[in-house]
């Protein structure tokens, strides 16, 4: 299995496919963020660097990353009842209708852009699977899939994608508070501790770890459905 050895070609594919400017639309979901800085929960940068590190350690980035190493697991090995296991689980596992939105979205948008740019024998048969399920791929499963049949390794590309979720929220959060760039970017750095412990979690661990508590986050989330003015869409 490719699980260290990271070409270049392979670090210019992640760093494009995770890239803020890669067609997802990850900006307009703030993952709870926006109704947590209505209700006073999050003043300061301080407070969104705990949110997002409860996010990303105790929420949705361990779901997520769990099942991403399965899916990867899965289409390197061509285990594709596995594949199709943790597509299911992963389109379920979601606290609330607007976490559903924001991952299904982001995946549908990921596979549809990958499909029309790379054309590959592994990705074609996991986006054949996917279509059996009848359900629609997240985006952590989506980004498992086409960085397992591009040969990026799994660990770099938990790396990329826990990155590019915790920095997605920090954009969101300075938005929102606001705070100024300078306070995002320390933001980013305290959470890079988190993001490469998180990842030596998910890639050490078994599948039978899967779970979640953040509870304040869907909490959060489901109060932001009916928020009365809203900017993003979660």
């Amino acid at each position: 299995m490719a699980t260290n050895t990271l070409s270049n070609i392979a670090l210019l594919d992640l760093m494009t496919l995770l890239s803020p400017s890669f067609p997802v639309g990850g900006y307009v979901y703030s993952h709870g963020i926006e109704y947590a800085v209505e209700e006073g929960r999050i003043k300061n940068v301080d407070d969104l660097c705990l949110w997002i590190n409860a996010a990303l350690s105790k929420g949705t980035g361990r779901i997520d990353g769990a099942l991403f190493k399965l899916a990867w697991t899965a289409v390197m090995e061509n285990k594709f009842e596995e594949l199709q296991w943790a597509v299911e689980r992963s389109d379920v596992m979601r606290g609330t209708s607007e976490m559903a939105l924001e991952s299904s979205s982001q995946g549908k948008a990921f596979l549809d852009t990958v499909s029309q740019i790379w054309k590959l024998e592994k990705l074609d048969n996991a986006i054949e699977v996917i279509g059996n399920t009848g359900r629609q791929a997240t985006y952590a499963t989506a980004v498992a899939v086409v960085s397992a049949a591009s040969d990026i390794p799994l660990r770099a590309a938990l790396l990329a994608y826990f990155h590019a979720f915790s920095v997605n929220l920090v954009s969101a959060g300075i938005r929102l508070v606001p705070l100024g760039q300078v306070a995002g970017q320390r933001c980013i750095e305290e959470l890079k501790s988190s993001i490469n412990d998180m990842t030596e979690t998910i890639f050490l661990g078994k599948i039978e770890d899967l779970g979640t508590a953040a509870p304040i986050i869907d909490w959060a989330s489901m109060k932001h459905e009916t928020q009365y003015t809203r900017l993003f869409r979660s």
